[in-house]
């Protein structure tokens, strides 16, 4: 298996150092395996990439291997000699181990996992910058079988992070990528809440292209969206430091892996983490963005708190206390540049609610020009919610960034019929799906000297409409409606929560008849029949 996993080509090698991690997790959840087995993967990646570089600086005449400012100028981390993987995998099997602790300079006695925990505080120290509070420091508690943690020692050390032709964070990239997607699904519903799935990100990334500027995402996640975007600019032949990285999360651990995650890959970004989160507690009040994409938490009720009454975002009008759908997307917008645009993934219910104001928001939005394209997803594609969502693409001039004047009108794109099975329960969207949407969003925004294709509508797929048009349909933006005939309404609701509604009405409508069956009968026992 080592020679199969050592190779960067073979694109399953990420599945099958899973399933060999996963036979190793013995009893223990998904929730709490992901750290350990996600906090190892990355100390063999950043031991391996300073391994690399030591080397390199061996052959050089005058430069120090065990200076650690050397490495801080070439960014790569430093990793003290107690924290290499090579004394870690030295002292995997063994059952007590001797060691300086780190915290306080002295000589204790522990197993494999008390000296991972030391490992992880070496290299958090010397490389506080970036990894202060980031790394996961629990390998050393008793209810973890310190059995596995030398098998999966051994199992990543036959893995090669670093390839030959010195693309090595692609290859951790994969394997860390793949590791997240496995444990999210593995997680269901809360595995939803750190992860979107990835061809959801990639669509969204695809169309907005994010080429140069500052790029946001409130509610990050394990930054799925941030390491999208890099990869799109080196696809296309752009540079890293084109664009800067800007997001928040309110989840603690969460945080914790979007950190890891970015730090493996060489990406320099401005993560912030506080409990409230960007509503109670933006981390950015006056930055705008070029760029902002996100997947916040679908139809949340708890987010209100009355000092957001008033707020200077609520610019088309107060969310109401109950769904912070349009919470969101009034902050996006008001983070957005004078030329800014942003993709947001929401329940299908935020394209056609009336509740509680939502409707007249909506219609202050469109009114306001500021939606540009409207894309619904097919079911299944998400890991932490069965509710149909769709995108919402948001522009602040639609006439601006050398495209074509868009004002006065809004792409619709029905994309339900897209994507395919990877499994009982899940729908992905392939490589082609991605730029067949992708691309009839870019040929409706070109220019006709642009060098595409002229944008035309295609019936049951996609239709440019007019801003009247809209209005005639109420501000309702399901795409179904504009594509071809009216689309059944979906209001976002789980059809559990539905059927039990429906339920206690039956049975409210049962005991209104049976009222109504006594009064009859009391009545016509009071009607002599001689009258």
């Amino acid at each position: 298996m080592a020679s199969q996993l050592n190779s960067g080509s073979d694109l399953g090698f990420e599945a099958d150092l899973f399933k060999a991690a996963d036979k190793l997790r013995g009893n223990l959840e998904p929730s709490e395996y992901k750290h350990v087995a996600l906090g190892l993967i990355f100390l063999k990646y950043i031991s391996e990439a300073f391994a690399a570089y030591h080397a390199k600086l061996e052959q050089e005449e005058f430069a120090d291997p065990e200076d650690a400012e050397e490495y801080l100028a070439a960014n790569v981390f430093w990793v003290p000699p107690e924290a290499r993987w090579e004394h870690l995998q030295a002292n995997a099997k063994r059952p007590q181990i001797t060691f300086i602790d780190v915290n306080t300079g002295k000589e204790r006695v522990g197993d494999i996992g008390n000296l991972i925990d030391n490992a992880m505080d070496s290299i958090e120290r010397a490389n506080a910058a970036v990894l202060k509070d980031v790394l996961p420091k629990e390998y050393g508690r008793p209810q973890l079988d310190k059995t596995m943690l030398g098998e999966l020692i051994d199992l990543f050390s036959k893995v090669g992070m670093h390839s030959a032709d010195g693309k090595s964070k692609d290859l951790l990239g994969r394997a860390y990528e793949y590791f997240i997607s496995q444990f999210a699904g593995a997680e269901g519903r809360r595995g939803g809440e750190f992860f979107t799935p990835r061809s959801v990100v990639q669509t969204i990334v695809e169309m907005l292209e994010p080429h140069h500027g500052r790029v946001y995402d409130p509610a990050c996640g394990s930054g799925g969206m941030f390491v999208q975007s890099e990869r799109f600019i080196e696809n296309h032949q752009g540079r890293r430091s084109d664009i800067a990285i800007y997001g928040q999360e309110r989840n603690h651990t969460t945080w914790k892996l979007c950190k890891m995650n970015l730090a493996v890959r060489g990406i320099d970004a401005d993560i912030k983490w506080n409990n409230e989160g960007s509503f109670l507690n933006d981390a950015f009040p006056t930055l705008k963005f070029d760029y902002a994409m996100a997947n916040p938490p679908f139809n949340i009720s708890d987010w209100w708190q009355p000092q957001l009454e008033g707020d200077v975002r609520w610019k088309y009008g107060q969310p109401p206390a109950g769904n912070a759908n349009f919470a969101w997307l009034q902050h996006i917008i008001h983070h957005l540049a004078p030329r800014g645009t942003a993709g947001v993934v929401l329940a299908n219910g935020s394209m056609s609610s009336q509740q509680s104001g939502e409707g007249d928001i909506r219609k202050a939005m469109i009114e306001g020009d500021v939606v540009d394209c409207m894309v619904a997803l097919p079911g299944q594609l998400f890991y932490s919610t069965q509710i149909p969502a769709c995108l919402w693409f948001l522009a602040r001039d639609k006439s601006a960034n050398g495209h074509r004047d868009r004002r006065g009108e809004i792409l619709f794109i029905d994309a339900r019929n897209l994507g395919h099975m990877v499994d009982r329960t899940r729908r992905e969207f392939s490589e082609s799906d991605i730029a067949t949407i992708a691309d009839i969003y870019h040929r409706w925004r070109a220019k006709p000297d642009a060098g595409l294709d002229e944008y035309q509508n295609i019936p049951g797929f996609c239709r440019s409409a007019l801003l009247e048009e809209v209005r005639n349909h109420g501000h309702v933006l399901t795409p179904g409606r504009y594509v071809e005939g009216v689309a059944l309404e979906d209001d976002g609701i789980p059809f559990s929560e539905k059927f039990e509604k429906m339920r206690s009405q039956v049975f409210v409508n049962f005991a209104e008849s049976r009222l109504l069956d006594q009064a009859i009968e009391l009545a016509l026992g009071q009607v002599s029949p001689n009258e």
